[in-house]
């Protein structure tokens, strides 16, 4: 695509009434050593070459970034990654950064920098530099507040779910202290419902996160199908993902994955025993430090990926090994081999692990709590880990170290003493030692307590404990 941008400025800056000599033009895109891909130079090249003919003064050329594709007619096109590229534009001191008019609204939403947008080639060849307000009407309608999901529904609700209190009290701890989880149990139980319902009860992203989030987006997406939304987003890959597709990566220069587009929010793997060996634990390493470092011969990149983790599983092959009324072909070693599947690593970085049971009776879920109440409680509980955690880099109990933990928050011995003895007796490794006192820190947070007790630490091992039949 780059080479063939010869063709491209060339036909545009005609069309524009800025035709170049019929002579070899040497273009150096510096630093050489730097990987190009890609149409978004096309502007920047023909503005140097006109700048180079005197069309432009040079002075507009200063502390300015061009971005966009150009058309055999001039026209300017948007590419991907406006967002991404303004942001870091941004960073580096740029003053303004101009860009296809279809891109606009896209690269308006960052602030502290001068966006242009421009349809034609010809407007930036004209005497009068173009105005950077004659599209903030589109510009806003991108920019405002929704309360609906990544893909423009409406968030699903936990009012919606019959029965199961339990499971939506682990789903509850699971969103306040921002712990990973594990569900599993038959079909038909609700497992994909109760996911589903997590990034409802999740507090909003703040402005800087939604930005952040989006701008993850317009590197994978187009600017069409860019919308702002401050609802945690929510990733559910199918099961025959690539790890290329999850983690990122590709051919070429890295591409984020499915990993990274749920960054603040959820990444929901459904029927997780058949995910590839391989893609599972390729999670290890954005689950210990919220990011991805993606390495290709075209060069290296880092992208962040803090999501919760949330996984559902059958507790066999066929599912029904626990479903009552229903005869399950598989024995106890398929069984365990299926649930093996599940490496030990990646299941010791799992902070709850749920056992969901069917629903035996017709119940009126008008009782039920709502997602808005349950997100009161969330909220309520994730404001005292920030008080605790204020001197700290962390916000939530789940991203607390287990040797900060074990140091400066540790429970009373009275309160951890049965977790000390499964410590003592090889019944609990250490990295699972300090994920239950995380849990218990979110019980007691959820309770309004200043301490976790002994029913806390109780209660988070139960949550912690193997009973989910792994």
């Amino acid at each position: 695509s780059l080479a063939e941008s010869v063709s491209r400025i060339r036909a545009a800056c005609a069309n524009s009434g800025a035709g170049l000599p019929a002579r070899r033009i040497t273009v150096n895109l510096s630093p050489a050593a730097v990987p190009k891909q890609g149409s978004g130079f096309d502007l920047a090249i023909a503005i140097a070459i006109a700048a180079a003919q005197g069309l432009v003064p040079k002075a507009r050329l200063a502390d300015v970034v061009w971005l966009g594709e150009l058309g055999l007619d001039g026209s300017v096109r948007p590419t991907s990654g406006t967002l991404a590229t303004t942001l870091a534009a941004k960073t580096l001191g740029f003053k303004r950064v101009v860009v296809s008019a279809a891109s606009y609204a896209e690269a308006a939403m960052v602030d502290g920098i001068e966006v242009v947008g421009v349809a034609h080639l010809r407007e930036l060849l004209q005497q009068e530099w173009p105005t950077a307000n004659h599209l903030n009407e589109s510009a806003e309608s991108m920019n405002s507040t929704n309360s609906t999901a990544p893909n423009g529904a409406e968030a699903p609700d936990l009012s919606d779910i019959i029965g199961q209190p339990d499971a939506i009290r682990a789903l509850e701890v699971a969103a306040a202290g921002g712990h990973h989880l594990l569900l599993v149990g038959p079909p038909g139980a609700g497992k994909t419902l109760l996911a589903q319902r997590l990034p409802g009860i999740l507090p909003p992203l703040s402005s800087e996160q939604a930005i952040e989030t989006l701008a993850l987006r317009s590197l994978t997406y187009n600017s069409s199908a860019l919308r702002m939304s401050y609802t945690a987003p929510f990733e559910s890959p199918h099961h025959g993902v690539s790890q290329a597709a999850l983690i990122g990566g590709g051919t070429g220069i890295p591409r984020p994955g499915l990993a990274s587009l749920a960054h603040n929010g959820v990444l929901f793997l459904d029927e997780a025993p058949e995910f590839s060996s391989n893609v599972l634990d390729s999670l290890r390493q954005p689950l210990e430090s919220g990011e991805l470092v993606i390495s290709r011969a075209l060069g290296t990149a880092r992208f962040p990926a803090s999501f919760q983790l949330v996984m559902a599983a059958n507790p066999c092959a066929c599912g029904q090994s626990e479903a009552s009324g229903k005869n399950c072909q598989c024995s106890h070693l398929q069984r365990q081999r299926y649930m093996n599947r599940l490496s030990g690593p990646l299941l010791d970085r799992i902070d709850i692990r749920f056992r969901v049971s069917r629903v035996k009776a017709l119940q009126d879920s008008e009782g039920s709590r709502t997602s808005a109440e349950v997100r009161e409680r969330v909220l309520g509980a994730r404001a005292l880990a920030a008080t605790r955690l204020s001197s700290t880099p962390w916000t939530l109990n789940a991203r607390v170290p287990g040797v900060y933990l074990r140091k400066h928050l540790r429970p009373s011995k009275e309160a951890t003493r049965n977790l000390d003895h499964a410590l003592s007796a090889g019944r609990i490794s250490m990295r699972g030692y300090d994920r239950c006192l995380r849990l218990a820190w979110t019980l007691a947070d959820l309770s309004g307590r200043a301490s976790p007790t002994s029913d806390d630490v109780a209660t988070a091992s139960i949550l912690r404990s193997s009973d989910a039949g792994i």
